[in-house]
């Protein structure tokens, strides 16, 4: 059984330098937004959710992503200064996106009173 902190560390590090790369490697229509990561307890696989700016562009996102998982591999090998790459998983950030639809309702109820 993996260490719980050892797994809050890898993410918090893997967090870091992903968010780096798309920074560096995606264009800026639409933005990236690297919101969670989901590491498996043994720590060869993770989960990475994203979002983007504007709202509709998550398929070009994730296109993207998968096309360049394999630099992003070598990005973290480099980079990451950890034994084992996880494997690399891409999914949209749902709970966000809701969050921000229930934010503009809040918004607009407030707005009518």
């Amino acid at each position: 059984m993996a260490n719980p902190d050892r797994n809050i560390r890898l993410s918090g590090i893997l967090k870091e330098l992903i968010a780096t790369f798309i920074r560096h490697e995606a264009n800026s229509n639409p933005m990236i937004t690297l919101t969670n990561i989901d590491l498996s307890p043994d720590g060869k696989r993770a989960l990475l959710f994203v979002t983007t700016i504007p709202d509709g562009r998550e398929q070009d996102a994730l296109i993207f992503l998968k096309r360049n998982a394999t630099n992003l591999r070598n990005y973290l090998k480099k980079n990451a200064r950890i034994k084992n790459i996880p494997h690399l998983e891409f999914m949209v950030d749902a709970g966000e996106r809701h969050r921000q639809h229930m934010d503009e309702l809040v918004r607009e109820i407030e707005g009518s009173k």
